[in-house]
């Protein structure tokens, strides 16, 4: 069976590191995997410490800041979000397929810190999807985003991973 490698680079780019072990342990794992199909980056960005001086508002602010520098005007921008469309695997994988023959050279996902978006985040992401209804920990959604992604690639290439 041939497998079929996307060209457009996907990033995931989240705020704060991945503290537990094992999960930083699935998270390398998948994404070893994904690095079969496609070019694949995980992009840490440092926590914002929220002391009395600071507001959750404010938080929002320079952890959308610290997301924007990272954005270029080709990107799409899907943000990780509760509120956002609720995909089953296979319509994430079509919704991936057509962000690669879309011709844009990277699709980047965010997860944000733990009080979401700031305004201008959300203005300037072409999507929102959501995982579950439930919440995870940002840590947590790092390693179930990896594994649907590659998920999503064993769809588009017709592997016996996924089963319906």
């Amino acid at each position: 069976m041939q497998v079929y490698f996307f060209k457009m680079k996907t990033t995931l780019i989240a705020i704060g590191k991945t503290d537990e072990e094992y999960l930083q342990y699935g998270i390398d794992k998948y994404t070893q995997r994904i690095n079969r199909y496609a070019p694949f980056e995980l992009k840490i960005l440092p926590d914002v410490k929220r002391g009395k001086s600071i507001s959750e508002q404010q938080q929002k602010t320079q952890e959308g800041n610290m997301i924007l520098k990272e954005i270029t005007e080709s990107d799409i921008m899907v943000l990780m979000d509760e509120n956002g469309k609720e995909l089953t695997s296979r319509k994430f994988a079509n919704f991936y397929q057509q962000c690669a023959n879309s011709g844009a050279k990277r699709l980047v996902f965010v997860i944000g810190g733990p009080y979401g978006f700031s305004d201008e985040v959300y203005q300037k992401a072409q999507h929102k999807i959501s995982l579950s209804q439930m919440t995870f920990s940002h840590q947590m959604v790092r390693l179930i985003f990896a594994e649907q992604l590659y998920r999503a690639h064993t769809i588009l290439n017709g592997e016996p991973y996924h089963h319906d």
